[in-house]
């Protein structure tokens, strides 16, 4: 289990030391996921440049506007009193680890009650990260790990805190000890972009590439969780043309027509139809 520096609560900027969890023994029910990137639980969204992207709502699910070559972070907001479990993928590979195990088994980011915190990339050893950033599906870090089944996705599983069980211990003002935390296991970095001979149509679909490094120190800590997900947020990116296809964004070409249509009537000042075979004599 790991923790790094972050922001504690939605309206206070002062770094912070926040927490991720592995939880180690988590029995989760799946389930399908929301359509919404907010529930009462925990409210997502993708940050560039600190700015929210604008979410479009259509085809039964949330999407956003991907920005070619642009960073991006992952905001998550608690918005209860107790502690949560984050399981987040982006293009499926989860944010700590980049391993594609179901959300019951993979490793989770712990926000305390009503906190805030970024996570602008994944986390390569207990120092460092590497950035987000928007690229093509060749370029991307699933294809350089060779998994590319769920590119475009940013998808979060939320896990409330067991509710602590107050002993005797407790009343008598007892405390426990806790067993030093085990080493993170730091995974290779990945090169931050990958050359391709040929152009494919993979060039025109947004995926997300494995970026720079930033310093993101974190320590690893034990959560007992509920057995049920209490949220399962999904997200789909695309870049501008894509969207358009999909009918989420309208054709700036077409929009553009149709203003000019609306702006059409059928009369004006009072002519005769002009000739064209006696114009110009």
């Amino acid at each position: 289990m790991y923790e790094q520096h972050g922001q504690r609560g939605s309206k206070k900027t002062a770094p912070i030391l926040i927490t991720i969890c592995i939880a180690i023994v988590v029995v989760a029910a799946s389930g399908p996921p929301a359509e919404a990137l907010e529930s009462d639980v925990c409210h997502i969204e993708i940050l560039v440049d600190g700015s929210p992207l604008t979410e479009f709502a259509a085809r039964g699910t949330t999407y956003i506007e991907a920005l070619r070559g642009r960073e991006y972070g992952v905001r998550l907001t608690n918005r209860t009193d107790r502690r949560l479990a984050v399981a987040l993928a982006v293009d499926g590979l989860n944010s700590i680890d980049a391993k594609t195990t179901d959300a019951r088994r993979a490793s989770k980011w712990v926000l305390g009650p009503h906190e805030t915190i970024t996570i602008n990339g994944w986390q390569t050893s207990t120092t460092d990260a590497r950035r987000f950033f928007f690229t093509t599906e060749e370029q991307s870090y699933g294809a350089w790990l060779e998994k590319v089944e769920n590119l475009g996705v940013i998808e979060a599983v939320i896990f409330r805190e067991q509710a602590r069980r107050v002993t005797l211990g407790d009343v008598l003002g007892e405390r426990s000890s806790e067993a030093p935390a085990a080493a993170d296991r730091a995974r290779p970095a990945a090169p931050a972009q990958q050359g391709s001979a040929a152009k494919s149509k993979a060039d025109d679909l947004a995926a997300t590439g494995i970026g720079r490094r930033i310093d993101h120190r974190v320590r690893r800590v034990q959560l007992e969780l509920e057995d049920r997900p209490a949220a399962h947020l999904r997200l789909r990116y695309e870049y501008r043309q894509q969207l358009v296809h999909l009918g989420v964004l309208p054709s700036t070409e077409e929009q553009q027509a149709l203003e000019r249509r609306e702006r059409a009537r059928g009369f004006s000042d009072f002519e005769f139809a002009p000739d064209p075979f006696t114009r110009g004599r």
